[in-house]
């Protein structure tokens, strides 16, 4: 099979952090491009997503926490059950 150089231009900061994403997920920036290449073949379209974990420090995750027991006692939710909030979550993704 022959071999082709394919050239595009990015932005550098856009290119050296998806660089590090891919070396984090064992694979160098080449060899990403071919493997999506690949996919986006099998798959006749955009195939996946690779994801990093992204990381949520205490601090962030106390305060999510907080804005989130505050809307719930703004809207008369904060008495509710664990088996009500999943049957919510549950009709929510029904729904979609």
């Amino acid at each position: 099979m022959a071999s082709t150089l394919v050239q595009i231009r990015v932005d550098e900061d856009l290119k050296n952090e998806a660089a590090s994403i891919y070396e984090r997920l064992g694979l160098d920036l080449p060899t990403a491009i071919r493997v999506f290449l690949k996919k986006s073949v099998e798959e006749s379209g955009i195939p996946f997503s690779l994801k990093v974990e992204k990381k949520v420090s205490l601090e962030e995750g106390k305060k999510a926490f907080r804005k989130l027991q505050k809307e719930a006692k703004k809207n008369g939710l904060q008495k509710m059950s664990l088996d009500e909030i999943n049957a919510e979550i549950h009709a929510y993704r029904e729904s979609r």
